[in-house]
């Protein structure tokens, strides 16, 4: 964490969200599992393509992205679940009190010798409903691209 944090600093990027987001944009789980998924689609179905006179822009845009799309959906609820729960990072990044992430700021209610019981619960219930509708926003797609790696074509 620590050169990830001084490459972040250089950058300007401390106490910024933007700090906080960039380095669960492309991470190595990721890129591997979209490989390894995009490597299943046909080069017949590529070459196809090119034949017919399509230019790669196209065939990536038609053909590459709705073929990898579960997998890409996948990824989405993988990468939103991980962020969405680290505590360790913001904490790391985040210095202003304003910008504190939810289960930075969650663990802050808890104090020394009272805790806010019931503004904890709001804050666990706010927490867990918007990773609840994307997971129902993505299911679909989700459940299609596990699917997918287990059925014989």
């Amino acid at each position: 964490m620590l050169p990830l944090f001084l490459l972040l600093k250089s950058m300007g990027l401390v106490n910024t969200f933007a700090g906080v987001i960039v380095p669960y944009l492309a991470n190595v789980f990721g890129v591997f599992m979209i490989r390894q998924y995009a490597l299943s689609i046909p080069d017949a179905l590529l070459d196809a393509a090119r034949i017919d006179g399509a230019s790669e822009r196209r065939i990536f845009m038609t053909i590459v992205i709705p073929a990898i799309a579960p997998i890409l959906a996948t990824q989405a609820v993988f990468t939103l679940l991980s962020s969405w729960n680290d505590f360790l990072w913001p904490l790391i990044m985040l210095s202003d009190e304003t910008k504190y992430t939810l289960p930075v700021a969650l663990a802050n209610l808890s104090g020394e010798h009272v805790q806010d019981l019931e503004l904890m619960m709001a804050g666990s219930v706010v927490t867990v409903v918007p990773v609840l509708l994307a997971f129902l926003f993505l299911q679909r797609q989700y459940v299609r691209g596990v699917l997918l790696g287990s059925v014989k074509g």
